[in-house]
């Protein structure tokens, strides 16, 4: 099938998405305002009128959890290759201070491709992901395609893609009144392939020591200005502002766009010693404390492969805890690779690597419900190739 350069998505219920081209820089087009920035979670489902099987995939790969939300990925649709999808990454959203080797970014892109297959799965077609097939770029990622995914008839049905409409990253305090139980854990632990392997605890001696380390590398974070700096231009502070630009830290809702219109929150107040920075110092601490368990991945090495997989391994346990009725909240700045974070990267590998690399760690418990994370429309992430 040969894909127009201008595409109508329509299905009943759903308003009309236009498959824009993306241009050889890879900004993505349609940066309209946008009445509904959680719209894509409403989509995705409606994409099933879709006739290409490929854009029924991605319309739920789009919402896959990843590094500041910042949604690096691009997918190329050879009009060669109807079966094929070629993903790259976004150069342009990549987190270069903070994530200097793109790996947590590489993590975002392998879960997109696992919420792709599972899609795929839902509709009857196997996914083959092969990664990297041009070569693994250091120390960087490049224009090279990062997968290919193709798609061929007798894919099973996953029971986790059943969660993937419901699944959110919780940032709020858990119920430390409801311990996790192990077999929580237990259950956590089959989701995790090889080479990944998954870890886990609920032992309070043991969380204590790891909400020490996280609070002390979010410090760090939050007090080193070039990284600090780096999450504070991707905030986007009012509904107006994330509906136009529905990627980065979406900061809006009651009372919130409000106070952005008062010109009570703006980017200079969330700096050292301004107001907004004070808040969300004094709010993030007390969620880490009521945190009554962790889970982390870890890899035997480093490659890009790897990183890679553990995409895949942290979506399916994101997926997993959803259907278990838990809340899991990524805090890896511990895992972060610039100068600075070196002693909490160092204690991190120690206490959870394995004699590997950890990869992603997060916080798990029972969390209320939240909102779905804007996200842009699948349509403006898609390109002919």
């Amino acid at each position: 099938m040969t894909l127009p350069r201008r595409h109508i998505l329509r299905a009943a219920g759903a308003a009309a998405l236009i498959l824009s081209p993306l241009p050889s820089g890879g900004r993505a087009l349609g940066q309209a305002v946008r009445s509904d920035p959680a719209a894509p979670w409403a989509e995705a489902p409606a994409a099933a009128a879709h006739p290409d099987p490929r854009i029924r995939a991605l319309a739920w790969a789009v919402l896959a959890p990843n590094p500041h939300n910042r949604q690096p990925w691009i997918a190329e649709l050879p009009a060669a290759a109807p079966d094929t999808v070629v993903l790259r990454c976004d150069l342009d959203r990549r987190l270069p201070v903070t994530d200097p080797f793109d790996r947590q970014i590489t993590i975002g892109l392998g879960a997109f491709a696992e919420l792709f297959r599972l899609a795929a799965a839902a509709q009857g077609f196997a996914t083959t992901v092969t990664p990297f097939p041009e070569g693994e770029p250091r120390p960087r990622l490049d224009g090279r395609p990062v997968a290919l995914l193709r798609l061929a008839p007798g894919g099973v049905p996953d029971p986790l893609f059943a969660h993937a409409a419901r699944r959110r990253s919780v940032k709020r305090p858990y119920d430390m009144a409801r311990p996790v139980p192990p077999e929580a854990l237990a259950a956590l632990a089959t989701q995790v392939a090889a080479p990944g392997r998954f870890g886990g605890t609920i032992a309070p001696d043991q969380v204590a020591a790891i909400r020490g380390l996280a609070w002390r590398a979010w410090q760090t974070e939050a007090t080193t200005g070039p990284a600090h700096l780096e999450s504070v231009d991707l905030m986007r502070m009012g509904r107006e502002a994330v509906a136009a630009q529905p990627d980065g830290i979406s900061i809006y809702g009651p009372g919130l766009d409000e106070a952005v219109a008062a010109g009570q929150i703006t980017r200079e107040a969330m700096l050292p010693g301004r107001p907004g920075y004070d808040i969300m110092v004094a709010r993030y601490a007390p969620m880490l404390e009521a945190t009554p368990a962790y889970v982390w991945t870890s890899t035997p090495g480093n490659s890009r492969a790897e990183a890679l997989a553990s995409g895949r391994d942290w979506l399916r346990l994101n997926l997993a805890a959803t259907g278990l009725g838990l809340s899991l909240h990524p805090v890896s700045q511990a895992l972060q690779e610039f100068p600075e974070m070196a002693e909490h990267y160092a204690e991190a590998q120690a206490m959870l690597g394995q004699g590997g690399t950890v990869q992603m760690l997060g916080r798990l418990g029972y969390g209320p419900a939240v909102p779905p994370t804007p996200r842009w429309p699948a349509a403006t992430r898609i390109r002919p190739a």
